[in-house]
């Protein structure tokens, strides 16, 4: 364990104010809002949603007993204007403000703001936010010596360059060579002002081979704390958490003692009130303090599968003065969560926008912020939906949510679902022996696009249901039947070939001798091998077609010229905003294959644009704030073309 060097002086817990709460008007949106609505509900407290224009017809407004604009599109314009979300909760009659969880959650100033406008603040003291809301602060009060960033030497790597503010991945790089120290504190500086108003950072080890472990805490205005067992959140991309499960694995009894006593002792240094999450890295027997977010976590779910309580009802329960029990219920089972993603794994984890046509994922907890029909923008983070699995075991638990997410379906823009599937299945994490490199090493076997072989042609025999060319009896057989899709995302095209009988369908080409059972337009069963399979067909608009999940769009058969695109076209990979340009960067400049020239801000991740040859940049059109569609023109390269070797 880290060895603290000194022993961190315990703020006291302030005398409890007692306040019934009848109205709560929740400062976040999606899932979150969603997630502490059903709680209030069942509560029996209204509820008050908040919502920028791109949000107006967002599940979470049409669930709210009542909701309030806040004018404008980003969430600097909307989610983190706090004068604006107070003046919200007054005009709707609020008499408490719930953070949810990201934007403003951990911010002083705003809880601050809504205890002046004598609002009731449904999480932890002002104070307690400040003394944990630089992650360089938070180490002194645990007693931990910083590392110094002009000190750092060659014995000293790998280390983690990282935000001092903020959290979700951002501002964070991991520096293995001692010459890149200094772009790498520049690169995390930009991104950490551009991303939370704060340009520090600060340096720490970084542990090869670490799991991200984290302790649930609870307290209250009695001087109680609850240490809710621990979290494995190792599984991540770009630091932030995929998949997260509760209890942590593969722990000695020692070290999570140790966990939870450092767990306790950060709640009490800060006089802390509500609920909030310790986090440590940790190596074999070696646990090291990262920070403690001072407000629920995406993954408190497992914790309150395990533990059998409702996290949000007690930080209600105690931001109205009431007492925890002397002791947390004991912990019973095992719990695993995974966050769907509308991403493309194999595509640098690039997020994906547009219309989730069906989601739905059986037999296990689902909170999302979505349903059907609804319109995956490009404001905000990417996540679907988490499915939280529950058993009495940890290996009926992976089993129970791999199976879920094998047999979900999720019609829409491309997601991590294969991948979750794969993750949860894969002997690393079967066998708790995975560390946060798990996705480094094999992200191009999880991500490797798997479609059904006989997707197609079920497409096409559900299509050419009810289109027989027999206008009357013939006793001329028909000619092959001809249809062309591409599978996405990865654009293999599929040429399918069948044939009207008087018997019915029957498949030919490459598909001959696989046995048409039975065709619908939704349902077509194929006997392939001897063994009967049945594929299920959902059509959106003219040309999107889904047998099972795997996603087809139908190609005409004589296709129209393609746009001619420039050779050397940087194009833009997602939907967006420029945030900044490589150092120099103009017209005229010499670039290198590789090297990075644009970086976009899509979905609350920051993503790089590279050259795509080596040349002469002869025209740029991204600048700085610009926002972009996907398939934007940003840049040109003239390529230079080698000279043949004699």
């Amino acid at each position: 364990m880290t060895t603290p060097m000194t022993t961190p002086t315990t703020t006291p817990v302030t005398t409890p104010v007692t306040k019934t709460i009848s109205s709560v008007l929740v400062a976040n949106r999606g899932e979150i809002a969603c997630r502490v609505f059903r709680t209030c509900r069942d509560l029996g407290i209204a509820t008050v949603a908040v919502y920028s224009d791109a949000d107006a017809d967002a599940l979470h407004v049409r669930e709210a007993d009542s909701a309030v604009r806040l004018p404008g599109s980003t969430p600097a314009d909307t989610y983190l204007r706090g004068e604006l979300v107070v003046k919200a909760a007054q005009a709707a009659g609020a008499d408490a403000v719930h953070p949810g969880y990201g934007f403003l959650s951990e911010n002083a100033d705003f809880a601050r703001a809504v205890l002046d406008a004598g609002l009731v603040w449904i999480g932890p003291s002002p104070e307690a936010i400040e003394s944990m809301a630089s992650k360089t602060r938070a180490k002194e009060l645990m007693g931990i010596a910083p590392m110094a960033v002009d000190a750092v030497t060659e014995a000293d790597l790998p280390v983690l360059v990282k935000a001092a503010s903020g959290g979700g991945g951002r501002g964070m790089r991991v520096v293995r060579e001692l010459s890149a120290l200094k772009s790498e504190l520049e690169a995390a500086r930009a991104e950490a002002a551009g991303a939370f108003g704060d340009g520090e950072v600060f340096v720490e080890p970084y542990l090869e081979g670490g799991r991200h472990v984290e302790v649930q805490i609870m307290a209250d205005a009695h001087d109680t704390v609850w240490a809710l067992g621990t979290r494995d959140c190792t599984l991540q991309r770009r630091h932030q958490k995929v998949i997260e499960e509760s209890p942590a694995p593969g722990l000695t009894a020692g070290l999570v003692d140790e966990l939870h006593a450092q767990a306790v002792r950060a709640a009490r240094v800060t006089g802390y009130r509500g609920a909030g999450t310790v986090e440590f890295l940790v190596a074999g027997d070696r646990a090291h303090f990262l920070e403690m977010n001072t407000r629920l976590q995406v993954e408190h779910p497992v914790t309150e599968a395990v533990f059998g309580i409702d996290l949000v009802a007690l930080q209600i329960q105690v931001a109205e003065g009431e007492r925890l029990a002397e002791e947390p219920p004991p912990a019973r089972g095992h719990a695993v969560e995974a966050r769907l993603y509308a991403e493309d794994p194999a595509a640098q984890w690039a997020p994906q926008t547009g219309t989730l046509h069906r989601l739905s994922v059986p037999g296990v907890r689902l909170d999302t912020g979505y349903v059907d029909g609804d319109t995956i923008g490009v404001h905000y983070d990417p996540m679907l939906a988490k499915p939280v699995a529950y058993a009495p075991t940890r290996a009926q638990a992976l089993r129970g949510l791999a199976g879920a997410l094998e047999r979900a379906v999720v019609h829409g823009p491309v997601t991590n679902r294969e991948l979750l599937v794969r993750s949860l299945r894969h002997p690393e994490f079967v066998g708790a022996r995975m560390d946060t490199g798990f996705y480094d090493r094999h992200l191009a076997e999880l991500a490797a696009p798997a479609p059904d072989p006989y997707a197609p042609l079920a497409a096409a025999l559900a299509d050419a249901h009810g289109r027989s060319r027999f206008g009357g009896f013939r006793n001329l057989a028909s000619q092959p039947q001809v249809k062309l899709y591409r599978s996405e995302p990865d654009g293999t095209e599929h040429e399918v070939r069948y044939r009207h009988t008087r018997e019915g369908l029957s498949a030919e080409g490459e598909a001959e001798g696989v046995r048409v059972l039975s065709v619908s337009r939704e349902l077509v069963a194929l006997e392939v091998g001897g063994v009967r399979r049945q594929f299920t067909v959902r059509r959106y608009g003219d040309d999107r077609v889904y047998v099972g999940n795997t996603a087809l769009t139908a190609l005409p058969l004589l296709p129209e010229p393609a746009t001619r695109q420039e050779p050397g076209s940087l194009l833009a990979p997602m939907p967006g905003t420029v945030v900044r340009l490589a150092e120099g960067l103009t017209e005229g400049a010499r670039v290198t294959a590789g090297q990075p020239l644009v970086w976009l801000e899509a979905m609350k991740m920051e993503h790089r644009v590279c050259a795509p040859a080596s040349g002469t940049l002869t025209a740029l059109h991204a600048t700085p704030g610009r926002q972009v569609e996907v398939g934007a023109l940003l840049a040109v390269v003239d390529v230079v073309q080698e000279e043949p070797s004699v």
